[in-house]
């Protein structure tokens, strides 16, 4: 069960509408870095989860915030095609300036959804969900989640730089802040686990004699033309303590040529292929 509160999680403020930065504010609601994504991505993982159940009220907690940030910015997205012009007549789109801007808006915002914010991306494209990563393993799900955290970073902190409003950049400021705290919060969770050393390698759970160990350490080098680029994961200790990184310079291949020999009678070949 879910509950509702008419008022916004932060406040949405927009001094100068502007159509075209409306069309890239819904990157960040409908775009594979935004909150769309992290909100159905935390869900699912929620509803997925086993073992302690503090993991799963903390996913579900979150997800229901990013369902918060969905909605103070399709207000923003509202607010900034305030004022747009509907009709090539309005005295609006005859300035050059407007005209200019809405040459680079979204033109669905004004044919599908009547000035208001969609489930799309700052090109129109709907979310598919194919973005929404929920493995049932919690390592796993906290570092895929902590890389979302850090693209819809990104994004804020890209949006901030393309708007002079200081509405925006308020809210913006918001959004940077917070997914400054969830990065935090999923590493805090793979550190209260034992760290990357206990929890790598993914899944910790599969038993070693499942694992061809001999193959675990070693960086390839399959550039023909390039040494080794040298750092951290070519020497000294691997990062979960089990052994210990090396190079291979001019890796001989250890598999065969693939060959399927012959076609089968019925399978819809040339005679020659059988």
């Amino acid at each position: 069960m879910f509950h509702h509160s008419s008022k916004l999680q932060y406040k949405v403020r927009v001094d100068t509408p502007d159509p075209q930065f409306a069309k890239y504010l819904q990157q960040a609601i409908g775009g594979v870095e935004g909150e769309i994504r992290v909100a159905m991505q935390y869900f699912f993982q929620a509803m997925g989860a086993r073992g302690d159940d503090k993991y799963r009220d903390m996913l579900m907690m979150t997800a229901t915030e990013e369902l918060s940030h969905i909605e103070f910015l399709g207000h923003a997205v509202a607010l900034n095609l305030e004022g747009a012009p509907l009709t090539v007549q309005e005295e609006a789109a005859k300035d050059p300036v407007v005209n200019a801007i809405m040459g680079g808006a979204n033109p669905r915002h004004i044919l599908s959804s009547g000035l208001s914010a969609m489930p799309v991306n700052a090109n129109g494209v709907p979310f598919d969900m194919s973005h929404v990563y929920a493995t049932g393993n919690l390592g796993a799900d906290m570092l895929a989640n902590a890389m979302a955290e850090s693209g819809g970073r990104v994004l804020a902190s890209r949006l901030y730089n393309m708007t002079d409003d200081a509405g925006m950049k308020d809210m913006l400021s918001f959004l940077i802040a917070r997914d400054t705290m969830h990065q935090q919060q999923w590493m805090a969770v793979i550190e209260e686990l034992g760290g990357m050393e206990k929890q790598l390698p993914i899944p910790n759970s599969t038993p070693e004699e499942h694992e061809a160990t001999e193959h675990s350490y070693y960086f390839l080098n399959t550039s023909l033309d390039e040494p080794t680029p040298e750092g951290r994961w070519t020497a000294g200790p691997s990062l979960d303590g089990r052994g210990e990184f090396s190079k291979r310079d001019k890796p001989e291949p250890l598999g065969q040529k693939p060959s399927l020999g012959k076609a089968r009678p019925n399978s819809g070949t040339q005679n020659e292929q059988q």
